[in-house]
């Protein structure tokens, strides 16, 4: 058992397969943090590497306090792997950090900094210079390796071609303007309370493949009351590395839909139609503008719309309602109602009459083809224009018909 005396104030916890000289650059460079060695542990989760991974981990026992895990190769479990890593931490606060990124000697005292001495439920997205894996930043290796990380980074932070592909949000998180900060919660470099990772227990291990799992915590942590705080001087800079681009969205829509199967509402919807369509760097901007049309749709009443459509129905029709509103005509059969705003929603099936879903209709829990019809009302004509497709192949894919209003 350790002690408190003893006990590192940090856990660096990094994720492996098969990149054993990658690794070795990265414990490298944690031997020469300006936190003495004593005061922070390494903890290697191996994802079920074939090749010298173990050996040089254990390579560094002499001058790391250095742990290993070895899980079974079954594929990109890389949330498994990490959740076995923060399994064996014992400092307060857990790091993320990828294998093959480098990082200056003060990394770790900036992310201890940033967490300070209070129990604030914090998270800490640190920088990563690079990080774009649509560019070509095959530059960046030669510059690191002829200047060094610090020197690089010194010289080239300014440069477009150098920054985060998230730079952009991660500045409007710094301002304080932007509404999701937890979706850019990404463990490349990313630093939490170990009481806060455990609360919220750690990553789902049902993601596979690459992509989602860290954004989904963020979620979970955000729900939690955990803060997030982005500090640039924490950084590090991501080196290229071969990656099957299109391949990687593909996995990441997949676990999107994962993500949004254990959390059924619009935010989440927004994320997966996304990472379907190649553009997750807008999230913030397509949530903003639901959240303003919400607000500018919330006393649109649709009850009439409602009464005329049911009117043009056989009897017995089983139907859903896309932008059902608060007031549901007595005429209505008992229905799936499908709404945006929760409070709307919650009026409308107060009775028991109907069944609610909290969607904006992108993708929904109804079963293929499991209704007779798909009402679309007007309070979905803030949406159109954008999600038009998405909305369409939906309603087609749960209703045998569709119905939406004139000029649509």
């Amino acid at each position: 058992m350790t002690s408190d005396q003893d006990r590192p104030r940090i856990s660096v916890v990094i994720p492996t397969y098969n990149r054993c000289d990658m690794l070795r650059t990265t414990l490298e460079h944690l031997t020469r943090q300006q936190l003495p060695a004593a005061e922070f542990e390494v903890i290697v989760a191996d994802d079920g590497s074939s090749d010298a991974t173990a050996e040089v981990v254990q390579s560094f026992a002499d001058r790391l306090r250095v742990k290993y895990h070895f899980q079974e190769d079954l594929g990109f479990r890389a949330g498994t792997a990490r959740n076995a890593g923060a399994a064996l931490a014992t400092a307060p606060i857990l790091f993320f950090l990828d294998t093959g990124p480098l990082f200056g000697t003060d990394l770790l005292l900036r992310h201890l900094a940033a967490h300070g001495q209070d129990t604030e439920r914090r998270a800490v997205i640190g920088y990563a210079h690079g990080y774009s894996p649509e560019k070509d930043t095959s530059w960046v290796t030669e510059a690191v390796e002829r200047l060094g990380p610090e020197e690089t980074v010194a010289r080239y932070a300014d440069d477009p071609d150098f920054r985060d592909v998230r730079h952009e949000q991660l500045m409007n998180v710094k301002a304080g303007t932007d509404l999701l900060p937890w979706r850019l919660f990404w463990t490349i470099n990313c630093s939490l309370r170990l009481a806060d990772f455990r609360a919220v227990g750690g990553f789902d291990e049902r993601f596979h493949g690459w992509g989602g799992e860290d954004t989904e915590l963020g979620f979970r942590l955000s729900r939690h009351g955990v803060r997030f705080e982005v500090v640039e001087d924490a950084w590090v800079v991501d080196l290229p590395h071969e990656r099957e681009q299109f391949d990687l969205w593909e996995q990441f829509a997949q676990n999107m839909l994962h993500f949004l199967a254990e959390h059924r509402e619009p935010v989440v919807e927004i994320g997966w139609a996304l990472a379907v369509k190649h553009l997750f760097i807008s999230y913030e901007e397509d949530y903003r503008a639901l959240v303003e049309w919400q607000e500018r749709a919330r006393d649109t009443d649709v009850a009439a719309e409602l009464a005329e459509a049911v009117r043009h129905l056989p009897p017995g029709a089983k139907i859903a309602v896309l932008g059902a509103g608060a007031e549901i005509p007595a005429a209505v059969p008992p229905a799936a109602l499908l709404d945006f705003d929760a409070a709307l929603l919650a009026k409308a099936t107060a009775s028991g009459r109907h069944t609610g879903h909290h969607t904006m209709g992108l993708r929904t829990a109804l079963p293929d083809q499991s209704v007779d019809a798909v009402i679309v009302t007007s309070r979905m004509a803030g949406l159109w224009d954008r999600w038009r497709n998405e909305l369409l192949a939906e309603a087609r894919r749960i209703g045998r018909e569709v119905r939406v209003p004139d000029g649509f």
